[in-house]
């Protein structure tokens, strides 16, 4: 599996329309899922929801029945399609946005035509994901946030 996590910022004047954009750029075989990178902790945590959605689909544990929404899944550590889509989907309005691209030809130039490279998007905003993901002090004391949101990521496979 080639993998490829890359920071963009853009306008969504439309989900539907912006995903629409992003389908046609792919292939079959190809992955490209947009996620917002508010409720991102690094690179780490969207390497282990990406890696838990493929061994989920290998162990036919899958929460989803396609892959990239099992990838939304795994990396907002939710169970529930709709809670996972209202931390980590696509909303209209500007945002930061986590691109992940697995197996795909490269496609930064194509993707800059639609949104600004920024990769300092995908670094954590502890006050941020706090909330999103419902955190409190005394686990950050504990562990740093990335550890936490993938400790989270690695319990849903506990508690299939």
């Amino acid at each position: 599996m080639n993998l490829q996590i890359l920071g963009f910022k853009g306008e969504i004047s439309s989900v539907s329309d912006t995903l629409n954009q992003i389908n046609s750029l792919k292939k079959d075989s190809e992955i490209i899922q947009l996620l917002n990178a508010d409720a991102v902790a690094g690179y780490r945590h969207i390497e282990h929801g990406v890696n838990q959605a493929f061994l989920a689909f290998e162990r036919g544990e899958n929460l989803a029945n396609d892959l990239s929404v099992e990838i939304c899944l795994r990396c907002s550590a939710q169970r529930q399609i709709s809670k996972a889509f209202d931390l980590l989907g696509l909303k209209e309005g500007y945002m930061n946005l986590c691109i992940i691209l697995i197996d795909c030809n490269d496609y930064s130039s194509k993707l800059s035509s639609l949104f600004v490279r920024d990769d300092d998007v995908l670094n954590p905003d502890v006050e941020k994901l706090k909330e999103i993901y419902s955190l409190d002090d005394d686990e950050l004391k504990i562990m740093d946030i990335e550890d936490i949101i993938i400790d989270r990521i690695t319990k849903l496979i506990v508690d299939y």
